[in-house]
Formats: structure tokens, C-alpha cells, sequence
């Protein structure tokens, strides 16, 4: 689906942050965009209030507000609900990163998603969330804990997968939350063996009842 056919806020999926933030603006020519685009990983509070601001600027045409990072803080994404929600007249938000997982699911929800990433053939996980014990936990962690990290962030999105849309687990904000952090904690190259026992941890739970 090309971005320049769409209409209103919405959000990219994309394989890469700055070309499909380059690519974007040009294609808004001749309206009005502002990029958001912060150094680092992490798409903070402080960049949300620039953000909030940029939007109550009075604008007689459309103006395109992109907040484009690899990773959005849970603060930062709260922060900008109720301009998501209920944004000034003439004003349109466009989230770019690399995966639909770092955005909390109230995010998610008031957004269309466009995928641009490149299509793979999706993982196929011989594990269900909704039944998971102990013992299939920590063969399903010894198994993979020496992945790399793109592999890694593969078998986040393929396990994310799995939970919404085979094993239709009802999950918290907080487990959502947890998806988000996984991925954030593979992009500071924590240990992923931990990762993983962490996010699998919260669907032991689920399956015992608690």
C-alpha cells in the first residue's frame, strides 16, 4: 500500500526507520510535515511534549506531524493518547518503526497499521501460550537462548504471533507492556536467555490460573 494514497493518522511498520521517514516527507510535498526522529533509541516524554506543542500550532492546511523511532517509551505513548485520540483540526500523526510490538495496544487500537516490511515466511512455534508449563518453558528457552539478535527479534514477533492470533490468549496492558520491553532490551543487546524466560514467565501465570 502506498503512503501517499492514505488519508489521515496511521502508523508504518518498516523495515528501515530513516529511509521510509525520508521517503514519507517527500511524498507529503507540497503539505506541511514535521519529523520527530530523536538520536537515540528510545522516543522519550521530552519528545512527546515537542510533539503535543508542534500540534497546537494553528495550521490553515493539513499538517503531518511523524514520530519515527526504533523504540517508544511507555510515558511517551501516554503521553500522546488524547492527541491520537482527539488531535487539533488539521493535524495528522504518522508512527514510524520497525515493529507494531513496541507500541502499547491503546496505541495500536486507535491507528491504522501499514506494513512495509519486507514479507518472511512467517516462524511457525510449536508451543501454546494458553497451556504453558514449566517444563515446556525451559526447553522452548534452552533451545533458543543462543539466537542473534535479529533472529531474536523474529521469534518475539512469531511468539507475539502466536499468542493473539493462534492461542487467542486474553492478555493484560501488562503483558503487552511485556512484548514492547523484550524488544527494547534487545536493542541495549541484554541477554536474551533472560528476555525470553521474563516474557514467558507472564503466560506461566496465565496458564496456572493466577
Amino acid at each position: 500500500m502506498s503512503t501517499s494514497n492514505l488519508v489521515g493518522s496511521h502508523i508504518i511498520i518498516t523495515d528501515n526507520i530513516e529511509v521510509a521517514s525520508t521517503a514519507l516527507q517527500a511524498q507529503l510535498r507540497p503539505q506541511r510535515s514535521v519529523l520527530f526522529q530523536p538520536d537515540e533509541v528510545n522516543f522519550k516524554i521530552e519528545v512527546s511534549k515537542a510533539v503535543i506543542a508542534e500540534a497546537y500550532i494553528a495550521e490553515e492546511d493539513v499538517k503531518y506531524l511523524i514520530l519515527s523511532a526504533k523504540m517508544f517509551t511507555t510515558e511517551a505513548q501516554n503521553a500522546l493518547l488524547k492527541l491520537i485520540e482527539e488531535p487539533p483540526r488539521n493535524i495528522e500523526i504518522i508512527i514510524i518503526t520497525e515493529s507494531k510490538s513496541v507500541l502499547l495496544p491503546t496505541v495500536r487500537s486507535r491507528l491504522q497499521i501499514v506494513q512495509q516490511k519486507k514479507k518472511q515466511e512467517r516462524v511457525v512455534l510449536d508451543l501454546n501460550l494458553a497451556t504453558l508449563n514449566l517444563s515446556e518453558l525451559v526447553t522452548f528457552v534452552k533451545a533458543h537462548e543462543r539466537l542473534g539478535k535479529s533472529e531474536a527479534k523474529g521469534l518475539i514477533e512469531a511468539l507475539y504471533y502466536r499468542a493473539t492470533t493462534v492461542d487467542k490468549v486474553p492478555m493484560s496492558e501488562r503483558q503487552m507492556e511485556g512484548f514492547a520491553r523484550s524488544y527494547r532490551l534487545l536493542e541495549v543487546n541484554a541477554r536474551f536467555q533472560s528476555i525470553l524466560v521474563t516474557l514467558l514467565m507472564g503466560f506461566l501465570k496465565v496458564s496456572r490460573g493466577r
